[in-house]
């Protein structure tokens, strides 16, 4: 008996040190108990999880800390159907690949199950898949349910949440952090609970109740939201992996019209981070090299909004001047800082002149608010913010827009850098193994320090140089470079514009990436190989996943039609068609999507004695959970603008760290940042005034940011100006930048029909209006055919796109 003891002993020791993974798992059930059945993928472990049937008012889940053997496993199996023959004995009820959650509404606790997966890539050996079928169990027993369990209210929260897709745009890995960039799997070596507390795991609440009771993640899988392809590509004859990912973040999440701008905490809507991943593709054993580079998009840091309106396809912008003092700006440069290091580079590409100011109210005060900041910042620390209007140099060929944007990634990526390291796999080793998601605590084994909170302003140049160290004794990795600083990108909708740009960069940076690696010996890869359109495929698939996520359509992708060389006519049919559908999801759809994304979030927690969701006004209701009850009486006042300006914390007894340190970071933010102006309005006041976008002042000034790069001297400038009469400064304005085609989502119309009327749509309020002179086809940017093309309409029907008049024959 005694070595018996030893020896099992000695097999959880084993276990910890290879940090197994539960991959595949069995549920079965007594009247009394679920009992499910989790193994590693070599079977070598088994464990057992316990959740109590009988309390339907109270989650009860006891863990058994045994290791069993595969024999033992099935024994215990039978004796469990022994024990319970009186009462039905144990049964098998359904094969599943983790658990997504445990969430409850007004009646019993549910418990979300993977039941299929599909494998969608690898990244160092680690498996990443999709959920391809899901299931929803009841916890409690038949007899121990109650009334409220089948109410109404019951079954229509039930229903929000399965229409949360778990099958489309959700991805996980068992051993892999996918909520981490590669960069950072690397360098930091966070693991257990800590990870599902992050900005990009979107089952955090979901799993809060069964991670706090076992202090374990072994049952579940985080999820993360966005995007992810992998796809193997060749140049001159030498083959890589290239892998794009996007992450979309679970804080302000939401749709379109209902998640604007900024926060009170810095985060913003559409806030998503693509990393672009370029492996070797190394025989079996042998040294690996690989390469990343990360950007971000986010909805522009400042209070403003749109209202959804039935009646008009293009709602007013509404800019808030709540924030004088650009708080909730500043938090969230701060945080970007936390996150990636400096510098931050922001490429603005929304509209810089309008016949009636829309978009360029939010520029002008957008880079009001980067001229405050940066006031109180100095040398690497300041922000490097450069505006392009994509719009208005997409008039010609898209290959000279690509190319000018190409000379701006290239200038980015001067200042960032990529990361690169070989990886070299130790003897009798698989692949790179990641960090124990057992238990939580820190790794013993590092790579390099954390480099995102160290002060560099090193450019490219190799930070931390070439060290060597072992990866939990399976992998020694040499580090070469670190990515340090962010290009983030945004236009009105973060969608189509941007996703154009985020392509250039990714291009440009793909160069770098294949040299580092050593594929090519080129930097810059030309726009016209077939690589540069097998990724420019890649991108435009991601552009029409994320576009549809947030927008409810496929993103416009005039650009990249017009480098494949599609049919013009083709291209506008494309465009109409999917700004209709975007007008029809924002107008009909969005609200209940809104408010499925908020109860799978656990922003909104259903109580038995407080309104449904749906009773609610607006999105301004995540104070509302379990603990507290309280809408502002400020809501009905602001209520029209149907977005939320509070972040929606997840509400618990206890937050973890990482949360309020989030929360709090403007206060223990490294030093080099900004320190809040004295007497600085922090609280933002409720009756501030909304301000409509056509009663601002549209100046702006057109001055160099990068003072320290050196532009492409066979770039003009001779058409750069300075506006003395604004305050900012340290701009650097592109319009001297040559380029064509156009992807922007909110011009389709303008550039596609011919509507006769000299009063820009942009800003059209929703109410019938007249046409009162007419436009020629140059000023709106439509030809001749594009003004054919839409002949067959009526004159209602385009009044009715273009103006939002109510469509009547």
């Amino acid at each position: 008996m005694g070595t018996e003891n030893v020896k099992r002993t000695l097999t959880e020791e084993e276990a910890k040190e290879r940090s197994y993974y539960l991959q595949k798992f069995r549920l079965y059930e007594t009247r009394s108990n679920f009992y499910m059945i989790g193994r590693d993928k070599n079977r070598n472990v088994w464990r057992v999880l316990k959740i109590d049937r009988l309390d339907s008012s109270e989650l009860n889940i006891h863990e058994d800390s045994t290791i069993y053997s595969q024999i033992e496993c099935y024994d215990l199996l039978r004796r469990i159907h022994e024990g319970n023959k009186k009462t039905g004995g144990l049964k098998f009820v359904t094969t599943c690949y983790g658990i997504v959650g445990i969430i409850k509404f007004l009646g019993p606790y549910y418990m979300l199950l993977i039941t299929k997966r599909r494998k969608i890539g690898i990244i160092c050996g680690h498996a990443i898949y999709e959920i391809t079928k899901r299931q929803m169990i009841p916890i409690p027993n038949s007899t121990a349910r109650s009334k409220m369990d089948f109410s109404k209210n019951e079954n229509r929260y039930k229903k929000l949440l399965f229409s949360v897709d778990l099958t489309k745009d959700f991805y996980f890995s068992y051993s892999y952090h996918v909520m981490q960039s590669l960069q950072r799997n690397l360098c930091n070596h966070e693991s257990g609970n800590s990870l599902y507390e992050t900005m990009f795991v979107w089952n955090g609440f979901l799993t809060r109740g069964i991670r706090n009771q076992l202090k374990n993640t072994l049952w579940t899988v985080p999820l993360v939201y966005g995007f992810f392809k992998q796809v193997k590509l060749s140049l001159c004859g030498k083959d890589f992996i290239l892998t794009l990912m996007a992450r979309r973040s679970r804080h302000y999440a939401g749709t379109r019209y209902l998640k604007r701008g900024v926060n009170e905490k810095g985060r913003v809507a559409n806030d998503v981070e693509t990393e672009q991943i370029v492996i070797e593709d190394a025989p079996e054993g042998c040294p690996t090299k690989i390469s990343s580079i990360v950007q971000i998009r986010g909805s522009i840091p400042l209070f403003w909004s749109q209202e959804t309106s039935r009646l008009n396809i293009k709602p007013d912008i509404i800019l808030s001047r709540k924030d004088l003092n650009y708080e909730a700006t500043r938090l969230h440069f701060e945080n970007l800082v936390k996150r990636y290091g400096k510098p931050i580079i922001i490429l603005n590409l929304i509209k810089r002149h309008e016949k009636k100011p829309r978009e360029s109210v939010l520029r002008t005060e957008f880079a009001n608010a980067i001229e405050s900041i940066n006031k109180d910042l100095a040398g690497e620390s300041r922000l490097k913010f450069l505006h392009w209007d994509l719009s208005k140099h997409s008039k010609k060929k898209a290959t000279d827009a690509l190319w000018q944007l190409g000379k701006v990634a290239s200038n980015a990526l001067n200042l960032t850098g990529i990361f690169y390291c070989q990886m070299t796999p130790t003897s009798g080793t698989e692949r790179l193994q990641n960090y124990s998601c057992m238990e939580e605590g820190n790794s013993e084994v590092g790579v390099v320090q954390n480099v995102y909170e160290i002060d560099n302003s090193s450019g490219m140049e190799s930070r931390g140089g070439d060290n060597i160290s072992t990866v939990s004794g399976n992998y020694l990795v040499k580090q070469v470079t670190l990515q340090k600083g962010v290009l983030r990108t945004n236009c009105i909708d973060c969608l189509d514009r941007t996703n154009v740009a985020q392509y250039a960069f990714g291009l440009m940076a793909l160069g770098h990436q294949l040299q580092a690696i050593g594929i090519s010996d080129d930097l810059v890869l030309d726009l016209d190989t077939p690589l540069a359109d097998d990724l420019m495929t890649v991108y435009e698939s991601m552009g029409d996943t994320l576009a549809l996520q947030y927008g409810g359509s496929a993103a416009h992708n005039k650009i990249f039609s017009e480098r494949r060389g599609q049919w013009r006519a083709a291209t506008q049919s494309q465009e109409l068609f999917r700004t209709l559908q975007r007008y029809y999801s924002n107008a009909y759809m969005d609200a209940v999507k809104q408010d499925a994304i908020n109860v799978f979030l656990g922003y909104f927690q259903p109580q038995l004695d407080k309104p449904a969701l749906w009773e609610l006004d607006s999105d301004q209701h995540y104070s509302i959970g379990r603990q507290s009850f309280n809408i502002s009486d400020g809501t009905a006042a602001r209520s029209f603008i149907k977005r939320s300006l509070s972040d929606g914390n997840i509400l618990c007894e206890t937050d973890s760290a990482i949360e309020a340190s989030i929360v709090g970071e403007s206060q223990d933010l490294c030093q080099h940042l900004v320190n809040v102006p004295e007497g600085g309005n922090i609280g933002l006041s409720e009756s501030s005034p909304e301000i409509s976008t056509c009663e601002a002042d549209l100046s702006c000034p057109r001055r160099r940011l990068f003072p320290d790069v050196q532009l492409d001297p066979n770039i003009e400038v001779d058409n750069i100006s300075l506006d003395e009469q604004s305050n900012c400064s340290n701009f650097l304005d592109m319009d001297w930048l040559s380029s064509s085609g156009n992807s922007c989502e909110e011009d389709t119309f303008e550039k596609s029909i011919d509507t006769g009327d000299g009063v820009s749509s942009d800003n059209i309020i929703p109410a019938p209006t007249k046409p009162e002179s007419t436009v020629s086809a140059s000023e709106c940017g439509s030809s001749g055919k594009s003004s054919n093309f839409l002949t067959e309409y009526s004159d209602n029907f385009i009044q009715w796109v273009v103006y939002g008049e109510m469509l009547w024959p």
